[in-house]
């Protein structure tokens, strides 16, 4: 089993742009290089440098490759979808641009990829992780959602090579059992695989390693975070929203929390899984001094027990 490895700007706490606490983008490159990784994930559009030549020249300086970019915004609104969809042209052609397109033996669908993430429905932000509290869209707004995402996937993989692939994301529209099964019955392997975040498997209520093992065939690429138990049963009683679970510590190191890498170690060498690992840790942004620690021991884990 050959894996790669990769980390996020999430483990810095960058998910909204307009955050007015984000460590600079070039300490987040410098930190993820000084911990060991040679790649990472492009974060919200906008926190790096756009422009395809002056991004590819800062991670040059730090000797790192980009593997994916992310939509992580609200994906059932008719009337944000302009946006969504000129944002999806701009994270593809700034990939496509970097040309670190990654073709090696035993991986079926190659790096880079577009992250689709649905995220912005107040009502579903406030019940993350409550599965029999969580508002559920219609069937009028779910169809609408399926049909947002298959554009932007028609976009990203037709137009650019660039491999979509839809994130089940606690607070999202997307986040329960039922609710992934519904998007692989609507959304074929053809026009979008998988990527199964363990932490957020678990956040929704769901054994990882089930999930993982049971939609094998429509995964393309993987997350791994670990949950603090305690904080979750907290929040989730609490019924926090799942930024404000972040910010108590909800997420934390590989190795550190609840969910058994060995285990998912033991299921991704039977499966023969040769693709790509991104670590992430969300938090606040105005805790991202421990940042490089963390994203550091959680590489150093996974390392330990044979990733």
């Amino acid at each position: 089993m050959r894996l790669s490895i990769a980390t996020a700007p999430c483990c810095w706490g960058v998910d909204d742009p307009k955050n007015p606490h984000l460590p600079p983008w070039q300490r987040v490159l410098r930190e993820a290089a000084l911990a060991g990784y040679k790649s990472l994930e492009l974060g919200p559009w906008g926190y790096l440098p756009t422009e395809a030549s002056a991004l590819s020249a800062a991670l040059a300086a730090n000797d790192l490759s980009i593997i994916a970019g992310t939509i992580f915004d609200d994906l059932v609104s008719d009337a944000h979808f302009p946006a969504m969809v000129e944002r999806t042209h701009n994270i593809c052609r700034n990939l496509q641009a970097l040309g670190q397109r990654e073709d090696r033996p035993g991986i079926s669908q190659p790096a880079p990829y577009l992250v689709i993430i649905d995220f912005g429905n107040p009502h579903r932000a406030a019940t993350a992780g409550q599965p029999h509290k969580a508002p559920r869209l219609s069937e009028t707004a779910w169809c609408a959602l399926m049909d947002h995402i298959t554009v932007l996937s028609e976009i990203a993989w037709q137009e650019y090579g660039v491999r979509p692939v839809v994130h089940p994301h606690a607070g999202g529209c997307i986040e329960f059992a039922d609710e992934l099964e519904k998007l692989v019955r609507d959304i074929p392997h053809h026009v979008a695989g998988l990527c199964l975040d363990t932490g957020h498997l678990y956040y929704a209520g769901m054994d990882p390693l089930a999930a993982l093992d049971h939609y094998w065939e429509r995964i393309d690429y993987l997350h791994f975070k670990d949950v603090n138990a305690a904080i979750w049963r907290e929040v989730v009683s609490q019924e926090q929203d799942f930024f404000s679970a972040c910010a108590m510590g909800v997420m934390c190191p590989l190795g550190r929390g609840d969910i058994d890498y060995q285990a998912v170690h033991a299921l991704l060498r039977k499966r023969r899984y040769q693709g790509w690992v991104t670590i992430e840790q969300e938090r606040d942004p105005r805790h991202a001094d421990g940042s490089l620690g963390d994203v550091t021991a959680s590489l150093q884990y996974l390392q330990s027990v044979g990733f």
